[in-house]
């Protein structure tokens, strides 16, 4: 048995030896235009209030409008406050599209109500869930010094929020 695959793996050697050899600018062409045509496009996703969510290819210098209309648009839900379409896309980062109305209301008449992540007081900011007095602050304070937040998942690089606080509020932060 391992006299078979040292056999194979000797065979396979020299195969590729003289693959390469047969026409060397094969390897070289064909990593520079991947490396060209990778270095143009990245992936995102859309979720929540969208058409067709899922992920998408686009290329490095569209805005979130441009992958929305991809997407099919949003839906008659979606909250209009909860997104930018002239926000620059971050590679593989999920943006989420909020519901203007409650998504467990079947008729659809219940508003959320929402809280302005950009211009909330403490006392507002401390409306949401898991929301308390050091992290309303802790909001406060990375507008104040990084500016207003351009998409919802941004709240996440506020110290203190994480993945589970954001999947907790995002239906009633938007970005007002």
């Amino acid at each position: 048995m391992f006299k078979i695959m040292i056999g194979v793996l000797f065979f396979t050697i020299v195969t590729l030896v003289v693959f390469l050899n047969l026409d060397p600018n094969i390897t070289q062409n064909s990593i520079t235009e991947t490396s060209s045509i990778a270095n143009n496009f990245m992936t995102v996703s859309l979720s929540g209030e969208i058409q067709k969510p899922g992920t998408y290819i686009v290329q490095r210098d569209h805005t979130l409008g441009d992958v929305i209309t991809l997407a099919g648009g949003t839906t008659t839900n979606a909250d209009e406050h909860a997104f930018h379409l002239t926000t620059t896309l971050i590679e593989n980062l999920n943006y989420y599209i909020a519901p203007a109305y409650d998504p467990n209301d079947v008729c659809g008449t219940t508003a959320l109500v929402k809280v302005g992540i950009n211009s909330a007081t403490e006392t507002n900011l401390m409306t949401l869930s898991n929301i308390g007095t050091s992290l309303a602050k802790a909001i406060i304070e990375y507008r104040q010094t990084q500016g207003l937040f351009q998409y919802l998942e941004q709240i996440m690089e506020v110290p203190g929020i994480g993945q589970s606080t954001f999947t907790r509020i995002k239906n009633y932060i938007q970005l007002l």
